[in-house]
């Protein structure tokens, strides 16, 4: 990337807003770099494009090990790509908590979507934050968002906490569940049941035909016994065969369901609304948080009391205080 590209963000502005896909892709790296110089430029790019935002729809979709995500997602993002949408797939994958590398495998496991001419792949690097959910995937949604793309899909990496994070940038919370697994590997389901705007079983084919609907109605009898949601829409549950492409339609449908009932009662810019209060706090606190700790001062200080607290026995909370209280000043 040459410096000459670096310094000028109305570059990148006008390529996004002409869907160029390779200044799209250089402008989402400037968004997910650390560096302050990227971060500068990136800052002005988002400013340049943000009232070309927000028209998508926004979807997460999680599921444990072994679900089949990401065959779900080729045919689900082929039916949608067939159907004229402009589908934008943010993949966020796990990372080396040493290299801060990123597998980036799903262009090789999603072959017939990743050359599809209505469909940009970009697959993230967790960097090791919260619940492997990348930082900057709001940011990243604005900008596919300006480029044209009218269906964000975010995959999570199903580990738990992520989850949370990845309901409250989207409008609708998809759960990818097996039929006939054990409780041990279904344990992510309790905590994110209640989020879930829809159930999906995958795998519904060949001899597990019968336990997909088997689990359907299970989940569908659990799903009754939450209180009712802010958005009137009562959870769907379905099975689907990602590899037969059998169900895959309904999905569709569901997710269009959803949106009819949530526009007319308009809790979907309600949503929208409080997804961007959120962004706002918690962008103060992750820029804090950086000023904080690259505080020369801050640095030499913390040295220092990482030394004492493992030589004495002292309270880190009190310490914490302590430094903070001195930063303030």
């Amino acid at each position: 990337m040459s410096n000459t590209t670096l310094n000028t963000p109305e570059h990148y502005i006008k390529g996004i807003l002409a869907s160029d896909i390779s200044v799209l892709s250089r402008a989402i790296t400037l968004v997910e770099s650390t560096k302050e110089e990227h971060q500068q430029i990136a800052e002005k790019i988002i400013d340049g494009v943000v009232e070309k935002t927000g028209k998508s729809f926004r979807l997460g979709i999680t599921g444990v090990p072994g679900v089949g995500k990401s065959t779900f997602i080729e045919s689900f993002g082929l039916e949608l790509a067939d159907n004229g949408h402009k589908v934008a797939i943010l993949a966020i994958d796990p990372s080396s908590q040493k290299s801060k590398g990123s597998i980036l495998g799903d262009k090789t496991r999603m072959e017939k979507l990743s050359v599809h001419q209505n469909v940009y792949i970009r697959p993230s690097p967790s960097s090791g934050t919260l619940g492997g959910v990348a930082q900057k995937t709001f940011e990243t949604i604005l900008l596919c968002e300006a480029a044209g793309y009218d269906f964000i899909i975010v995959e999570t990496v199903g580990v738990g906490q992520s989850e949370i994070t990845i309901s409250q940038m989207t409008d609708f919370f998809l759960l990818l569940m097996l039929a006939g697994a054990g409780d041990e590997l279904q344990g992510i389901k309790r905590g994110i049941m209640e989020m879930a705007d829809s159930v999906i079983i995958t795998k519904a084919d060949g001899t597990n035909i019968q336990k997909a609907k088997n689990a359907r109605t299970e989940y569908a009898h659990a799903l009754h016994l939450f209180p009712p949601t802010e958005s009137s829409w009562i959870p769907k549950v379905d099975t689907c065969s990602a590899l037969q492409n059998d169900g895959i339609a309904n999905v569709v449908r569901i997710i269009e369901e959803y949106k009819l009932l949530t526009t007319s009662n308009g809790y979907f810019d309600k949503k929208r609304k409080d997804q961007l209060k959120d962004w706002l706090h918690q962008s103060i606190s992750e820029k804090l948080k950086e000023t904080f700790y690259n505080n020369p001062q801050v640095k030499a200080e913390l040295d220092k009391m990482e030394g004492l607290l493992l030589k004495n026995n002292i309270n880190p909370y009190k310490l914490a205080s302590e430094l903070i209280s001195k930063w303030k000043s």
